[in-house]
Protein backbone atom coordinates (compact mmCIF):
# COMPACT_ATOMS: atom_id res chain seq x y z
CA UNK A 1 0.00 0.00 0.00
CA UNK A 2 1.17 3.26 -0.87
CA UNK A 3 1.84 5.76 1.69
CA UNK A 4 0.21 9.04 1.83
CA UNK A 5 1.40 12.33 2.05
CA UNK A 6 0.57 14.55 4.85
CA UNK A 7 -0.51 18.41 4.86
CA UNK A 8 -0.33 19.54 8.62
CA UNK A 9 -1.80 23.00 8.21
CA UNK A 10 -2.25 24.81 11.12
CA UNK A 11 -3.20 28.70 12.58
CA UNK A 12 -2.72 30.48 15.43
CA UNK A 13 -5.48 31.63 17.78
CA UNK A 14 -8.48 30.60 15.22
CA UNK A 15 -10.89 28.58 17.24
CA UNK A 16 -13.61 27.49 15.93
CA UNK A 17 -13.99 31.19 13.39
CA UNK A 18 -14.90 30.18 10.42
CA UNK A 19 -17.34 29.72 7.85
CA UNK A 20 -18.15 25.83 8.46
CA UNK A 21 -18.61 26.12 12.14
CA UNK A 22 -21.25 28.23 11.27
CA UNK A 23 -20.11 31.68 11.59
CA UNK A 24 -20.18 34.48 8.91
CA UNK A 25 -16.78 34.97 8.30
CA UNK A 26 -16.28 34.88 4.78
CA UNK A 27 -13.25 31.66 4.40
CA UNK A 28 -14.22 30.06 1.51
CA UNK A 29 -11.43 27.49 0.82
CA UNK A 30 -11.92 26.32 4.44
CA UNK A 31 -15.47 25.66 3.95
CA UNK A 32 -14.64 23.52 0.23
CA UNK A 33 -11.95 21.68 2.36
CA UNK A 34 -14.91 21.00 4.79
CA UNK A 35 -17.10 19.89 1.89
CA UNK A 36 -14.73 17.33 0.44
CA UNK A 37 -13.52 16.01 4.05
CA UNK A 38 -14.71 15.80 7.10
CA UNK A 39 -15.50 18.55 9.53
CA UNK A 40 -15.52 17.57 12.96
CA UNK A 41 -17.86 19.61 15.34
CA UNK A 42 -16.45 18.54 18.93
CA UNK A 43 -12.41 19.03 18.36
CA UNK A 44 -10.54 20.21 21.52
CA UNK A 45 -7.02 20.64 22.36
CA UNK A 46 -5.35 19.80 24.96
CA UNK A 47 -4.05 22.99 26.38
CA UNK A 48 -5.24 25.99 25.19
CA UNK A 49 -2.01 27.99 25.36
CA UNK A 50 0.06 27.72 22.08
CA UNK A 51 3.20 25.41 22.63
CA UNK A 52 1.56 23.02 25.34
CA UNK A 53 -1.42 22.69 22.56
CA UNK A 54 1.22 22.36 20.20
CA UNK A 55 3.44 20.00 21.53
CA UNK A 56 0.89 17.47 22.96
CA UNK A 57 -0.87 17.46 19.18
CA UNK A 58 2.66 16.72 17.63
CA UNK A 59 3.37 13.80 20.63
CA UNK A 60 0.07 12.52 20.86
CA UNK A 61 0.33 13.00 25.11
CA UNK A 62 -1.70 15.41 27.25
CA UNK A 63 0.24 18.51 28.00
CA UNK A 64 2.08 17.31 31.19
CA UNK A 65 3.20 13.90 30.12
CA UNK A 66 5.25 15.30 27.39
CA UNK A 67 6.01 17.59 29.73
CA UNK A 68 5.62 21.32 28.05
CA UNK A 69 3.82 23.28 30.79
CA UNK A 70 4.43 26.54 29.07
CA UNK A 71 5.49 28.44 25.80
CA UNK A 72 8.97 28.68 23.91
CA UNK A 73 9.04 32.20 23.76
CA UNK A 74 9.29 32.14 27.92
CA UNK A 75 11.73 29.40 27.96
CA UNK A 76 10.36 26.04 28.16
CA UNK A 77 11.08 23.22 25.56
CA UNK A 78 9.48 20.40 24.78
CA UNK A 79 11.99 17.34 27.06
CA UNK A 80 11.66 14.60 24.30
CA UNK A 81 11.69 15.95 21.08
CA UNK A 82 11.96 12.19 20.25
CA UNK A 83 8.44 11.80 19.89
CA UNK A 84 7.33 14.31 17.78
CA UNK A 85 5.47 13.27 15.05
CA UNK A 86 7.73 14.60 12.41
CA UNK A 87 11.07 12.57 13.66
CA UNK A 88 8.39 9.39 14.01
CA UNK A 89 7.80 9.95 10.33
CA UNK A 90 10.51 10.62 8.84
CA UNK A 91 12.20 7.56 10.61
CA UNK A 92 9.56 5.48 8.79
CA UNK A 93 11.21 7.12 5.32
CA UNK A 94 8.81 10.14 5.25
CA UNK A 95 10.74 13.42 4.15
CA UNK A 96 9.62 15.52 6.64
CA UNK A 97 9.09 19.56 5.69
CA UNK A 98 8.50 22.54 7.39
CA UNK A 99 7.10 26.02 6.06
CA UNK A 100 6.03 28.62 8.37
CA UNK A 101 6.38 28.60 12.31
CA UNK A 102 7.09 26.35 14.80
CA UNK A 103 6.56 26.66 18.45
CA UNK A 104 7.53 23.80 19.97
CA UNK A 105 11.17 23.21 20.61
CA UNK A 106 13.89 25.92 21.35
CA UNK A 107 16.63 24.50 18.48
CA UNK A 108 14.71 24.56 15.23
CA UNK A 109 16.30 21.57 14.18
CA UNK A 110 15.40 19.55 17.20
CA UNK A 111 12.12 19.34 15.51
CA UNK A 112 12.33 16.28 13.54
CA UNK A 113 12.36 18.06 10.03
CA UNK A 114 14.86 17.00 7.08
CA UNK A 115 13.93 20.66 5.20
CA UNK A 116 13.22 23.57 6.92
CA UNK A 117 11.90 25.91 3.41
CA UNK A 118 12.01 29.10 6.23
CA UNK A 119 10.70 30.67 8.67
CA UNK A 120 8.32 34.61 9.05
CA UNK A 121 5.76 35.56 6.43
CA UNK A 122 4.80 34.14 3.13
CA UNK A 123 4.70 30.26 4.22
CA UNK A 124 1.97 29.45 1.43
CA UNK A 125 4.44 30.09 -1.53
CA UNK A 126 7.16 28.60 0.21
CA UNK A 127 4.87 25.52 0.44
CA UNK A 128 3.10 25.55 -2.74
CA UNK A 129 7.32 25.59 -4.03
CA UNK A 130 7.52 22.58 -2.49
CA UNK A 131 4.27 20.56 -3.27
CA UNK A 132 5.86 21.44 -7.31
CA UNK A 133 8.41 19.80 -6.79
CA UNK A 134 9.15 16.23 -7.54
CA UNK A 135 8.78 13.45 -4.64
CA UNK A 136 10.64 10.17 -4.32
CA UNK A 137 9.15 9.72 -1.05
CA UNK A 138 6.25 10.31 0.56
CA UNK A 139 6.31 13.86 2.76
CA UNK A 140 4.73 15.70 5.82
CA UNK A 141 4.66 18.84 5.49
CA UNK A 142 3.50 21.23 8.21
CA UNK A 143 2.49 24.60 7.23
CA UNK A 144 2.56 27.43 9.83
CA UNK A 145 0.24 30.39 9.72
CA UNK A 146 -0.27 33.28 12.49
CA UNK A 147 -2.44 35.84 10.74
CA UNK A 148 -5.11 35.29 13.51
CA UNK A 149 -2.29 35.82 16.70
CA UNK A 150 -2.71 39.15 17.41
CA UNK A 151 0.21 41.59 16.64
CA UNK A 152 0.03 43.98 19.51
CA UNK A 153 -3.11 44.88 19.76
CA UNK A 154 -4.56 43.67 16.92
CA UNK A 155 -4.37 41.14 13.93
CA UNK A 156 -3.16 41.11 10.06
CA UNK A 157 -5.41 43.27 7.75
CA UNK A 158 -7.77 41.99 5.00
CA UNK A 159 -6.08 39.93 1.80
CA UNK A 160 -4.23 42.14 -0.07
CA UNK A 161 -6.44 44.52 -2.39
CA UNK A 162 -9.66 43.96 -0.16
CA UNK A 163 -11.48 45.99 2.11
CA UNK A 164 -11.73 46.01 6.26
CA UNK A 165 -14.71 44.40 7.72
CA UNK A 166 -17.47 47.20 8.57
CA UNK A 167 -17.39 46.27 12.26
CA UNK A 168 -21.18 47.87 12.56
CA UNK A 169 -22.72 44.78 10.60
CA UNK A 170 -20.03 42.07 13.14
CA UNK A 171 -21.67 39.90 16.11
CA UNK A 172 -18.89 39.78 19.07
CA UNK A 173 -17.85 36.36 19.93
CA UNK A 174 -20.13 34.27 22.64
CA UNK A 175 -18.68 35.26 26.36
CA UNK A 176 -18.59 39.36 25.31
CA UNK A 177 -20.86 41.60 25.09
CA UNK A 178 -22.15 43.23 21.76
CA UNK A 179 -20.84 46.97 22.09
CA UNK A 180 -18.84 49.26 19.75
CA UNK A 181 -15.57 48.29 20.99
CA UNK A 182 -15.92 44.30 21.21
CA UNK A 183 -17.20 44.66 17.48
CA UNK A 184 -14.62 46.64 15.95
CA UNK A 185 -12.09 44.11 17.62
CA UNK A 186 -14.05 41.16 16.09
CA UNK A 187 -14.11 42.69 12.32
CA UNK A 188 -10.47 42.81 12.56
CA UNK A 189 -10.39 39.44 13.81
CA UNK A 190 -12.27 38.74 10.71
CA UNK A 191 -10.07 40.51 8.17
CA UNK A 192 -7.50 37.97 9.77
CA UNK A 193 -9.29 35.15 8.91
CA UNK A 194 -9.92 36.08 5.02
CA UNK A 195 -6.19 36.26 5.68
CA UNK A 196 -6.12 33.47 6.62
CA UNK A 197 -8.11 31.47 4.32
CA UNK A 198 -6.60 33.17 1.61
CA UNK A 199 -3.33 31.72 2.46
CA UNK A 200 -4.50 28.17 2.85
CA UNK A 201 -6.06 28.18 -0.73
CA UNK A 202 -3.16 28.78 -1.99
CA UNK A 203 -1.29 25.28 -0.57
CA UNK A 204 -4.46 23.91 -1.48
CA UNK A 205 -4.94 24.79 -4.83
CA UNK A 206 -1.02 23.87 -4.97
CA UNK A 207 -2.16 20.06 -4.18
CA UNK A 208 -4.92 20.01 -6.52
CA UNK A 209 -2.40 21.83 -9.49
CA UNK A 210 0.23 19.11 -9.11
CA UNK A 211 -2.13 15.90 -8.50
CA UNK A 212 -1.18 15.68 -5.13
CA UNK A 213 -4.90 15.39 -3.72
CA UNK A 214 -6.29 12.11 -4.01
CA UNK A 215 -3.12 10.77 -2.27
CA UNK A 216 -2.46 13.46 0.74
CA UNK A 217 -4.24 13.47 4.11
CA UNK A 218 -4.80 17.32 4.82
CA UNK A 219 -5.30 18.11 8.21
CA UNK A 220 -6.92 21.74 9.35
CA UNK A 221 -6.96 22.93 12.75
CA UNK A 222 -5.42 25.53 15.19
CA UNK A 223 -3.91 25.75 18.84
CA UNK A 224 -6.85 26.62 20.68
CA UNK A 225 -9.81 29.44 20.92
CA UNK A 226 -9.60 32.73 19.54
CA UNK A 227 -7.59 35.51 21.41
CA UNK A 228 -10.37 37.42 23.59
CA UNK A 229 -11.02 37.69 27.12
CA UNK A 230 -12.32 34.58 28.38
CA UNK A 231 -11.69 32.43 25.33
CA UNK A 232 -7.90 31.37 24.66
CA UNK A 233 -5.92 30.53 28.23
CA UNK A 234 -9.59 28.93 29.06
CA UNK A 235 -10.85 26.16 29.95
CA UNK A 236 -14.54 26.68 28.84
CA UNK A 237 -15.46 25.59 25.11
CA UNK A 238 -14.64 28.90 24.49
CA UNK A 239 -10.95 28.21 24.69
CA UNK A 240 -10.66 24.37 24.40
CA UNK A 241 -13.13 24.38 21.09
CA UNK A 242 -10.85 24.16 17.86
CA UNK A 243 -11.55 23.57 14.92
CA UNK A 244 -10.91 20.15 12.66
CA UNK A 245 -11.35 19.30 9.20
CA UNK A 246 -9.53 16.18 7.88
CA UNK A 247 -9.25 15.30 3.95
CA UNK A 248 -7.87 12.56 2.09
CA UNK A 249 -7.47 8.62 2.39
CA UNK A 250 -8.54 6.38 4.94
CA UNK A 251 -12.41 7.36 4.49
CA UNK A 252 -11.87 11.81 5.80
CA UNK A 253 -13.98 12.39 2.58
CA UNK A 254 -17.51 13.37 1.18
CA UNK A 255 -18.71 16.35 4.02
CA UNK A 256 -18.60 14.10 6.52
CA UNK A 257 -19.78 16.09 9.93
CA UNK A 258 -18.78 14.49 12.59
CA UNK A 259 -20.71 14.97 16.67
CA UNK A 260 -18.12 12.88 18.73
CA UNK A 261 -15.75 14.11 20.81
CA UNK A 262 -12.17 14.68 19.88
CA UNK A 263 -8.75 15.58 21.21
CA UNK A 264 -5.83 17.04 19.06
CA UNK A 265 -4.08 14.19 21.06
CA UNK A 266 -5.92 12.04 18.58
CA UNK A 267 -4.24 12.80 15.28
CA UNK A 268 -1.27 10.82 15.66
CA UNK A 269 -2.66 7.47 16.40
CA UNK A 270 -4.83 8.48 13.42
CA UNK A 271 -1.50 9.47 11.00
CA UNK A 272 -0.01 6.01 12.20
CA UNK A 273 -3.42 3.59 11.42
CA UNK A 274 -3.81 5.20 7.75
CA UNK A 275 -0.02 4.95 7.05
CA UNK A 276 0.91 2.17 8.33
CA UNK A 277 3.07 2.39 11.14
CA UNK A 278 3.45 1.11 14.45
CA UNK A 279 1.90 3.08 16.89
CA UNK A 280 4.73 4.25 19.62
CA UNK A 281 3.88 3.49 23.08
CA UNK A 282 3.69 6.54 24.95
CA UNK A 283 0.14 7.39 22.21
CA UNK A 284 -2.70 8.78 25.13
CA UNK A 285 -4.91 9.22 22.34
CA UNK A 286 -7.27 7.10 20.43
CA UNK A 287 -7.53 6.47 16.22
CA UNK A 288 -10.36 8.71 14.55
CA UNK A 289 -10.53 6.23 12.00
CA UNK A 290 -13.44 3.93 13.26
CA UNK A 291 -15.55 8.17 13.18
CA UNK A 292 -15.11 8.27 9.65
CA UNK A 293 -15.43 4.31 8.78
CA UNK A 294 -19.14 4.65 10.27
CA UNK A 295 -18.43 1.95 12.64
CA UNK A 296 -18.67 3.79 15.85
CA UNK A 297 -20.60 7.04 16.45
CA UNK A 298 -18.23 8.39 19.14
CA UNK A 299 -14.64 7.47 20.61
CA UNK A 300 -14.12 8.90 23.07
CA UNK A 301 -16.77 9.24 25.94
CA UNK A 302 -14.81 12.62 27.59
CA UNK A 303 -11.68 14.50 26.85
CA UNK A 304 -9.38 16.08 28.67
CA UNK A 305 -7.51 20.11 29.03
CA UNK A 306 -5.23 21.75 31.39
CA UNK A 307 -3.85 25.41 31.33
CA UNK A 308 -0.19 26.18 34.05
CA UNK A 309 1.65 28.72 32.82
CA UNK A 310 1.07 31.10 29.58
CA UNK A 311 2.38 35.01 31.20
CA UNK A 312 1.19 33.61 34.95
CA UNK A 313 0.98 30.35 36.65
CA UNK A 314 -2.87 29.53 36.92
CA UNK A 315 -2.98 25.93 36.76
CA UNK A 316 -6.07 24.68 35.96
CA UNK A 317 -7.92 20.94 34.58
CA UNK A 318 -11.04 20.18 33.18
CA UNK A 319 -12.69 16.90 31.67
CA UNK A 320 -15.50 17.35 29.38
CA UNK A 321 -18.39 14.39 28.64
CA UNK A 322 -21.10 15.43 25.51
CA UNK A 323 -23.31 16.89 28.58
CA UNK A 324 -21.04 18.49 31.27
CA UNK A 325 -18.33 20.52 31.64
CA UNK A 326 -15.86 20.24 34.88
CA UNK A 327 -12.97 22.69 35.41
CA UNK A 328 -10.92 22.99 38.89
CA UNK A 329 -8.49 25.44 39.67
CA UNK A 330 -5.29 24.70 41.70
CA UNK A 331 -4.37 28.00 42.54
CA UNK A 332 -4.72 30.47 45.59
CA UNK A 333 -6.19 33.72 44.86
CA UNK A 334 -10.04 33.67 43.33
CA UNK A 335 -9.39 36.60 40.58
CA UNK A 336 -8.25 34.95 37.12
CA UNK A 337 -4.66 36.17 36.47
CA UNK A 338 -5.55 38.99 33.75
CA UNK A 339 -1.50 39.14 32.06
CA UNK A 340 -2.53 35.61 30.52
CA UNK A 341 -4.77 37.55 28.48
CA UNK A 342 -3.95 38.95 25.43
CA UNK A 343 -4.68 42.78 25.45
CA UNK A 344 -7.37 44.22 23.12
CA UNK A 345 -10.64 46.38 22.59
CA UNK A 346 -12.49 43.60 24.21
CA UNK A 347 -9.98 43.49 26.92
CA UNK A 348 -10.36 47.32 27.81
CA UNK A 349 -14.22 47.14 27.69
CA UNK A 350 -13.84 44.40 30.21
CA UNK A 351 -11.77 45.94 32.56
CA UNK A 352 -13.59 48.95 32.36
CA UNK A 353 -16.70 47.04 33.47
CA UNK A 354 -14.96 45.93 36.59
CA UNK A 355 -13.61 42.46 35.66
CA UNK A 356 -10.42 42.96 37.30
CA UNK A 357 -12.43 42.55 41.04
CA UNK A 358 -13.87 39.59 39.43
CA UNK A 359 -13.84 36.57 40.71
CA UNK A 360 -13.54 32.68 39.74
CA UNK A 361 -14.80 29.61 41.75
CA UNK A 362 -11.85 26.70 42.62
CA UNK A 363 -15.13 24.34 40.87
CA UNK A 364 -16.87 25.06 38.16
CA UNK A 365 -19.62 23.03 36.54
CA UNK A 366 -21.45 23.30 33.43
CA UNK A 367 -24.39 21.57 31.96
CA UNK A 368 -23.24 21.81 28.24
CA UNK A 369 -27.10 20.94 27.08
CA UNK A 370 -29.05 23.69 29.17
CA UNK A 371 -26.13 26.19 29.19
CA UNK A 372 -24.20 25.89 26.48
CA UNK A 373 -22.05 28.92 26.76
CA UNK A 374 -20.93 27.61 30.25
CA UNK A 375 -22.41 30.53 32.20
CA UNK A 376 -24.10 29.21 34.99
CA UNK A 377 -21.58 27.19 37.54
CA UNK A 378 -23.83 24.69 38.95
CA UNK A 379 -21.26 23.10 41.40
CA UNK A 380 -22.79 24.56 44.46
CA UNK A 381 -26.12 22.89 43.98
CA UNK A 382 -27.22 20.12 45.66
CA UNK A 383 -29.40 18.79 42.87
CA UNK A 384 -26.26 18.37 41.03
CA UNK A 385 -24.39 16.45 43.61
CA UNK A 386 -24.44 12.99 41.93
CA UNK A 387 -23.29 14.82 38.30
CA UNK A 388 -19.96 16.68 40.28
CA UNK A 389 -19.10 13.94 41.99
CA UNK A 390 -18.87 11.77 38.78
CA UNK A 391 -17.38 14.68 36.97
CA UNK A 392 -14.41 15.29 40.10
CA UNK A 393 -13.83 10.82 39.77
CA UNK A 394 -13.55 11.25 35.77
CA UNK A 395 -10.50 14.38 36.43
CA UNK A 396 -9.03 12.57 39.32
CA UNK A 397 -8.41 9.23 37.29
CA UNK A 398 -7.27 10.67 34.34
CA UNK A 399 -4.85 12.79 37.07
CA UNK A 400 -3.75 9.92 38.67
CA UNK A 401 -3.48 7.76 35.05
CA UNK A 402 -1.75 10.04 33.49
CA UNK A 403 1.08 10.71 36.72
CA UNK A 404 -0.08 14.52 36.58
CA UNK A 405 2.34 16.51 39.04
CA UNK A 406 -0.12 18.69 40.52
CA UNK A 407 -1.54 15.79 42.44
CA UNK A 408 1.18 15.89 44.81
CA UNK A 409 2.65 19.01 43.88
CA UNK A 410 1.81 22.92 43.60
CA UNK A 411 3.85 23.64 40.84
CA UNK A 412 4.28 22.13 37.37
CA UNK A 413 7.95 22.51 37.66
CA UNK A 414 10.27 22.93 34.67
CA UNK A 415 12.52 19.94 32.76
CA UNK A 416 15.92 20.53 32.08
CA UNK A 417 15.15 21.86 28.13
CA UNK A 418 13.44 25.24 30.44
CA UNK A 419 15.63 28.20 31.10
CA UNK A 420 16.01 28.75 34.96
CA UNK A 421 15.71 32.76 35.93
CA UNK A 422 17.00 34.22 39.20
CA UNK A 423 13.64 34.38 40.92
CA UNK A 424 15.10 37.53 43.12
CA UNK A 425 15.11 39.00 39.46
CA UNK A 426 11.39 38.21 39.04
CA UNK A 427 8.56 41.24 39.79
CA UNK A 428 6.18 40.71 42.46
CA UNK A 429 3.25 40.33 40.91
CA UNK A 430 0.14 38.42 42.53
CA UNK A 431 0.72 35.10 41.55
CA UNK A 432 1.32 32.15 43.89
CA UNK A 433 4.13 31.04 41.81
CA UNK A 434 6.59 34.02 42.79
CA UNK A 435 8.52 31.94 44.79
CA UNK A 436 12.19 30.55 44.88
CA UNK A 437 10.59 27.59 42.66
CA UNK A 438 9.03 30.13 40.07
CA UNK A 439 11.09 29.97 36.18
CA UNK A 440 10.69 32.00 33.20
CA UNK A 441 6.93 31.94 32.24
CA UNK A 442 5.94 33.87 34.79
CA UNK A 443 6.47 37.56 35.18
Amino acid sequence: MEKPNIVYIHSHDTGRYIAPYGHAIPTPNMQQLAENGVLFRQAFCANPTCSPSRASLLTGQWAHSCGMGGLVNRGWSLPHPERLLPRVLRQAGYQSVRAGFQHVVKDPLEGGYERILADGEHAEARAASFLAQAHERPFFLDVGFNATHRKGRGFDGPPEGELPTDPGYVRPPAPLADTAATREDMALYIDAARTLDRQMGHVFAALDEHGLRENTLVICTTDHGIAFPRMKCNLTDHGMGVMLIVRGPGGFTGGQVVDGLVSHIDLFPTICEIAGLQKPAWLQGISLCPLVGGEQAAVRTEVFAEVNYHVCYEPQRAVRTAGWKYIRRFHARSQPMLPNCDDSLSKDHLLAEGWRASEEAEERLYDLVGDPFETRNLAAESVHGATLADMRGRLQRWQQETDDPLLSEPFFMPPATAEVVDPDALSPKESTAMSARAFLGVE
